[in-house]
């Protein structure tokens, strides 16, 4: 898969300041791993326009259904959806 082209200066800069266990030393109980970042990215690459086809490729998913497991907006709410509410 390509990469974006700022990803390995960023990646360096992060291993080489933070050292090892990162989460852990940060107070992060949550337990992270590949899919935690597989799915970071889906998620900016479809908030940004991305089309879901190009996410699955992107992620080597053989299906768009495995893909949209990793898209995090499912979890978002929207001021549009809360205006639905009527009194």
């Amino acid at each position: 898969m390509p990469r974006h082209h700022n990803l390995e200066f960023y990646l360096r800069a992060y291993l080489d300041g933070t050292g090892q266990r990162r989460a852990r030393a940060a107070d992060i109980t949550t337990k992270i791993g590949n899919h935690t970042f597989r799915a970071a990215s889906v998620t900016a690459y479809l908030k940004n326009g991305g089309t879901l086809e190009k996410a699955a490729q992107m992620a080597n998913h053989a299906s768009t259904r495995t893909t949209q497991l990793y898209y995090g907006r499912a979890e978002e709410v929207t001021l549009d959806e809360v205006e639905r509410i009527l009194v």
